[in-house]
């Protein structure tokens, strides 16, 4: 899921950012590029992306500085949904 995750995160960004040299491991944060806003809308996409809510202890702007970061964010809460059990109904 790694490979689809991060071209699916870089179209994202890429798209907020029209003209931005765009690589995995580019701070958006440091370079101005992003705001609050664009935070929670990052939050929200990699939720429905992966399809399961951001804990609130994840919600590190570490977490979302890089391409890098967004895909391994993603890829543990993808994780850690697939570890937990299905759930009784």
């Amino acid at each position: 899921m790694t490979d689809t995750t991060r071209t699916q995160l870089r179209q994202f960004v890429e798209r907020r950012f029209a003209g931005i040299e765009l690589t995995d491991d580019l701070d958006i944060f440091s370079l101005g590029l992003a705001n609050s806003l664009f935070s929670m809308e990052l939050v929200l996409f990699i939720e429905q992306l992966i399809q399961t809510q951001v804990p609130s202890e994840e919600l590190s702007l570490d977490n979302f500085r890089t391409i890098n970061a967004m895909t391994a964010l993603a890829d543990r809460l993808t994780a850690a949904d697939l570890r937990q059990p299905a759930e009784l109904g």
